[in-house]
């Protein structure tokens, strides 16, 4: 028996309980079709923006590496930019899949749309030469680093 039955729709199932198969889910029916039909333009673009483009990077002591999950794009749909000589950015575009009329939606979780990612790099960053794969939907971006200018030092002799 549910401890509190009429707030979530008169499910039989115990908020409780963790081996309960019944989840309640706070998002459901909130990202249909028509509902991001109905969104405005700028609002589905950003969570597109958001959600579609998931990147790592990582610094290694030869270079920057980015890894960006682009699943179902191929390299043409995918941009790699450099921006004012220290900004890296990846865009690109996830076409939308055709509704057919007598198609019945339960669930929409692939978002499409434009995506776009920005990151600022450090100084040492040879934007210059900015290599970039796509091998089985993971773009991989390799930002090689400048080595380390290491501090001249000068010994002083002590007299006395």
């Amino acid at each position: 028996m549910s401890l509190v039955p009429s707030l979530f729709g008169g499910r039989r199932s115990n908020v409780f309980d963790p081996f309960s198969l019944d989840a309640w889910d706070p998002f459901e029916g909130l990202f249909t079709p028509s509902t991001l039909a109905n969104a405005s333009g700028a609002t589905a673009r950003d969570i597109a923006a958001f959600t579609n483009a998931r990147v790592d990077w990582k610094e290694t002591p030869e270079a920057h590496v980015f890894k960006a999950d682009l699943p179902g794009l191929n390299k043409e749909e995918v941009k790699v930019e450099v921006e004012d000589k220290n900004i890296l950015q990846i865009s690109g575009e996830r076409s939308k899949e055709n509704e057919e009329k007598n198609d019945k939606w339960h669930r929409v979780e692939r978002a499409s749309g434009k995506f776009m990612r920005r990151f600022k790099l450090p100084e040492n960053a040879k934007m210059e030469e900015v290599k970039a794969t796509m091998e089985n939907g993971v773009l991989t971006v390799m930002v090689p680093k400048a080595p380390e200018k290491k501090p001249e030092v000068k010994s002083i002799d002590i007299s006395g």
